[in-house]
């Protein structure tokens, strides 16, 4: 059985995204776009200090016995996580936030579902992100204390509050009820929990690939923010929104890794 610290590391991603999404409850049904710009930017400031500090680091450092070569795991692994996010992107049809035509195959899913998927796509490297940390500090093949695969948690936890809303708005703004698009914006978090306890599974199954799937995870979250936040943050006016809120994630999860690693 898992320990209680490994369960609370998992679900609180997920817990983010849920209370997030309940926001269609109280807010109205559309985000002033320049809070949603804001709210890009800071998820995308989360997501490259966290492959930074809690992922491509520890990656490095727990190669250390190649000597000069201990960057290795870390750039095939991240090279792994970019081709696997851009393998979904071709072949999962999904619709990004105010995008006019859907990516991947041709589909006649509802455009809401296509929203649903695009939010869990970008949901994939987050949770086995979390469950590749909570995996180095089981096994400690990594240099990864508890504090710092709770700080992995919680960073990813705070962004996903805004993401929740994100995606039970337009939900709700399409037409579905409050109780569906909450429904909807909190599944699009499930994959998170799930995908992390595959990858501690995995990891813990074959201690010596911890590394790779470290980078793995760093390699398909900057995909995600290179791809999609970065590009739906600085479109239009008021650009610079969305870049000091990047900064602000960006520095608060640089923080929490210190501080809490």
């Amino acid at each position: 059985m898992l320990p209680i610290e490994v369960l609370q590391g998992l679900l609180l991603p997920f817990l983010g995204t849920a209370l997030g999404a309940a926001g269609v409850y109280v807010l109205k049904d559309e985000l002033n776009p320049l809070v949603q710009k804001g709210l890009l930017g800071f998820a995308a400031g989360v997501m490259v200090a966290a492959s930074i500090w809690s992922l491509l680091i520890p990656a490095m450092e727990a190669s250390w016995l190649l000597g000069n070569l201990a960057f290795l795991p870390a750039v095939l692994g991240f090279w792994g996580g970019t081709l696997f996010l851009l393998a979904l992107d071709h072949f999962i049809p999904h619709l990004h936030l105010e995008a006019e035509e859907a990516e991947g195959p041709q589909s006649s899913l509802p455009k809401s579902t296509m929203l649903v998927l695009a939010v869990t796509l970008h949901n994939i490297p987050e949770g086995m992100a979390v469950g590749v940390v909570l995996a180095g500090w089981l096994t400690g093949t990594a240099d990864v204390s508890l504090g710092g695969a709770l700080a992995m948690s919680l960073g990813i936890a705070i962004q996903n509050f805004p993401e929740g809303a994100i995606i039970s708005l337009p939900l709700r703004a399409a037409g579905m009820s409050r109780h569906k698009a909450f429904l909807g914006g909190m599944l699009s978090g499930v994959v998170e929990p799930v995908g992390g306890l595959l990858t501690i599974l995995a990891a813990s199954l074959v201690v010596p690939v911890l590394p790779y799937l470290l980078a793995f995870s760093a390699g398909a979250m900057l995909y995600v923010v290179v791809e999609e936040l970065i590009p739906e943050m600085s479109a239009g006016h008021h650009s610079n929104v969305g870049v000091l809120a990047f900064a602000f994630g960006f520095t608060l999860m640089m923080a929490l890794d210190v501080a809490l690693g």
